[in-house]
């Protein structure tokens, strides 16, 4: 394997390694998928990355450092990304959780502006209503912690 399978120019350890974690790993790969597409692999990921990456790859394709890349391939780039971004949101894990509990479920503000309750989370106070009368006000009392 040679060092072009290896590292991908212009890409530095942290963009390494997010781009390992959606399976890219050599420049093959990268020609394969694209930059735009890579790119929102990487996003889709949960990662966080800049236009400085888009432009890494691009660069890297294109054998040349990304700063050097012409102001039009740039423009190009941003335009492919928005329609791809466009035609395919990408959604938040909230968003996604909650598409795959309640198909065709409306967000949250409109169940709660409707009347209905949304389902208690984990980390949720439970209302006074729910607790036990047995005692809750007298076990915090005993709390050394307040």
């Amino acid at each position: 394997m040679s060092a072009r399978d290896v590292k991908i120019r212009n890409v530095g350890p942290k963009s390494a390694a997010w781009l390992r974690q959606v399976g890219v790993r050599t420049t093959e790969d990268l020609a394969r998928i694209g930059p735009v597409e890579t790119f929102l692999k990487v996003k889709r990921a949960g990662f966080r990355p800049s236009l400085n990456l888009l432009y890494s790859m691009a660069g890297a394709l294109a054998d040349c450092h990304w700063a050097d890349l012409p102001e039009e391939q740039k423009q190009e780039l941003l335009l492919a990304l928005d329609a791809a971004e466009s035609a395919n949101p990408i959604k938040t894990r909230w968003e996604k959780q909650k598409a795959a509990s309640e198909p065709g479920a409306t967000p949250r503000g409109a169940d709660d502006a409707a009347g209905e309750s949304a389902p208690a989370s984990l980390f949720d106070e439970p209302d006074d209503e729910d607790r036990s009368s047995g005692g809750g006000d007298a076990d915090r009392e005993l709390s050394r912690f307040e």
